[in-house]
Order: C-alpha cells, then sequence, then structure tokens
C-alpha cells in the first residue's frame, strides 16, 4: 500500500532547456510569496481584516491570542498539505511547499520589521488601505499561480469538500469556505461590524487582480489547441487537469491535411500548466484562448440550475 501511494510521487526531469524555465518558475513563486506578504503586514492586519484561507485563520490568532501570523500560518498549511495527500494524493509538488514556506517566512521576516500600526491612522482611509492591500495580494498570488503552483491553504479544503459533493462547483466551495473564515473576524477583541465587509471586500478584489496577473479574463478559459501530437495533451488534460474535451476533426487550409483540434474548458489556475505542457508537447502547437463568460456542466456551474432560473 505504502510503494504503491510513494510510487506517485514522480520528480520533475531537469533537462538543459527545463532548468532556466524551473528557475524563473521558483523566482516567481518566491516574488509572490513577498508580495503577498507586504499585503498582509502592511496592509491587511493592522486593519484586523480577515480575508479568508490560512492567513485569515491566522490573523484572528494573532489578535485574540497573540500569535505570529507567519507561523501560524505554517502551522496550519502543513497539517492541509499532509491531509491533501492523504485525501487527493500527491499532486501538489515541490513548487507548493515553497509557496508554503516562502509566504510564511516573507510574513514572518516583515513581521520582524512591521510593529503592526496601521499605515494611516485616519480612520476614514480604511477602505484604500483595503483595496490596496488586495490589489497587492491579488498580485502576489497571481504570480504563484502563473508558476503553476498553489498557495495551498483552504483550497485543499474546498477540493477535499469537492470530492464528495461533485454536484458544486470548486469555486463556490472556495468561496464557502473563504466566507466561514471571514466569520471567525467575530473573535476578535473591540468587533468593528464593517471588518467582516471589508474582508469580502479584499476577497472579491483578488480574484479580479489575478485574473490580470494571469493574462486577464473571467474565471474559465476555452481553449482550441491543434497540434500534430494531441495523445500526450488530451492525456493531460483529462488525468492532471481532470477536465474533459472534445475532438474536432478539421482540415488545414494550406496543405488540406487533416487535422485533430482539441476542444476544453480550464479555470483561470489551469491555464499556464496547459500552456506550458502543450509548448513542451509540441512547441510549434497552434492555440486559441478565448473568454468564457460562463461555462455550463459537470466541473464548472450547474446546467440545471441555470436552466431553472
Amino acid at each position: 500500500m505504502a510503494n504503491k501511494f510513494f510510487s506517485k510521487f514522480k520528480p520533475e526531469k531537469i533537462t538543459k532547456e527545463s532548468a532556466k524555465t524551473l528557475a524563473k518558475d521558483y523566482a516567481f513563486i518566491l516574488a509572490g510569496c513577498f508580495v503577498m506578504a507586504v499585503g498582509y503586514v502592511f496592509f491587511i492586519d493592522p486593519l484586523k481584516l480577515v480575508p479568508g484561507g490560512v492567513y485569515g485563520i491566522a490573523i484572528v490568532l494573532h489578535h485574540t491570542v497573540g500569535f505570529p501570523i507567519g507561523l501560524a500560518g505554517l502551522c496550519l498549511d502543513l497539517p492541509l498539505l499532509l491531509i491533501g495527500t492523504l485525501w487527493l494524493g500527491p499532486k501538489f509538488g515541490l513548487k507548493t511547499v515553497a509557496g508554503v514556506f516562502g509566504l510564511s517566512g516573507s510574513i514572518s521576516l516583515l513581521e520582524f520589521i512591521h510593529d503592526g500600526t496601521p499605515l494611516v491612522s485616519d480612520p476614514s482611509a480604511t477602505f484604500i488601505l483595503t483595496l490596496f492591500g488586495a490589489v497587492i495580494i491579488g498580485i502576489g498570488l497571481g504570480l504563484i499561480f502563473k508558476s503553476r503552483a498553489t498557495s495551498g491553504g483552504t483550497d485543499i479544503i474546498a477540493m477535499i469538500l469537492g470530492k464528495y459533493l461533485k454536484h458544486i462547483p470548486i469555486g463556490k466551495l472556495i468561496i464557502a469556505v473563504d466566507s466561514t473564515v471571514v466569520l471567525l473576524s467575530l473573535c476578535i477583541p473591540d468587533f468593528d461590524w464593517t471588518i467582516p465587509l471589508y474582508s469580502w471586500l479584499v476577497i472579491y478584489v483578488e480574484g479580479v487582480v489575478i485574473d490580470m496577473v494571469i493574462s486577464g479574463g473571467r474565471s474559465s478559459k476555452a481553449v482550441f489547441i491543434i497540434s500534430q501530437n494531441p495523445e500526450p495533451i488530451k492525456q493531460f488534460i483529462l488525468n492532471d487537469l481532470q477536465r474533459g474535451g472534445t475532438y474536432l476533426r478539421g482540415m488545414g487550409m494550406y496543405y488540406n491535411d487533416e487535422k485533430n483540434i482539441i476542444y476544453t474548458n480550464v479555470s483561470r489556475k489551469q491555464l499556464p500548466a496547459l500552456i506550458h505542457h502543450v509548448h513542451e508537447v509540441d512547441p510549434k502547437a497552434f492555440l486559441s484562448i478565448l473568454e468564457a463568460s460562463e461555462v455550463l456542466g459537470e466541473g464548472f456551474s450547474s446546467l440545471q440550475e441555470k436552466a431553472s432560473e
């Protein structure tokens, strides 16, 4: 049983060509972690906002029992990574581990530098500080997602719930989990009823900024892929991204040769990984990426619910 489990861990083969890309990915991850840390330590924590996720819980612990945010986040993230690996398989990889330690370390460093007081003491500046904090965190998360890593945390809880609540889209589960964390702000001493409202604003703005960083657009992308080697791409979409797709038969206009066109829909987080894989399999492939204003069906929004509206 154990051998079967650990056999799933397949380290990436490092070649001369991929070494530079790998270094770039980890640079993006570390940069994204530091940018996020700036948003949390200088903008979000001084306002006692709880913007969902593991570090929302860490902020609550910081303001209730005085626990350092960076250390609290790490203590919460590591068990979630272990649980996620046991429940879902070892799909998170070293990049997510680097993100977990990178974010915790960056926050701990900035906590040592900053004393936790708001940058502006005027209460009327709360909105602009909240907005700036959300934008900064969104930029950091976008950089991490572009490196085909995740921020871990409550996303893992949502993925575990999604394994059993298959009729609920993963995006809605993430919002539900983060909203539950926001409500933990009720535990903070000297509670201000505006804190949850500002916290939900942070979650919304983060999502918008992540879209812009990754390449702009909405939460889902419609992708057409024309490749001379479609089978590995098909397997990647089915097995790694756990998405479906459709083969469309086509004919090239120049040589009149038959082509297999893959049509699929992926989330904004999955798009960078798909582009990277297609390039590795077939550098001469052609991709057309379209904005999907709404995707209905298995894995996305419910077609039945939409039809009944």
